[in-house]
């Protein structure tokens, strides 16, 4: 019983937007978030996608010099 409910809401959910003709400005919406959430977490999104690695130049203590 509780399937067919669900399936129903589902149903409904995804028929309202292709109805109204605002169902690829939903998915693109959808799509922009989902790229800027990956931009914070530090991913590019080039191919293929990968995390972007810290820069710094510094170098560990063992490869200093000693005076």
């Amino acid at each position: 019983m509780k399937i067919n409910q669900l399936l129903r809401v589902g149903v409904l959910l995804l028929l309202i937007p292709a109805l109204s003709g605002c169902w690829l400005l939903a998915a693109g919406g959808a799509g922009a978030y989902g790229g800027y959430k990956a931009k914070e977490e530090g991913y590019t999104l080039q191919n293929p996608v990968t995390k972007e690695k810290s820069t710094t130049n510094e170098k560990p203590a063992s490869d200093q010099k000693k005076n």
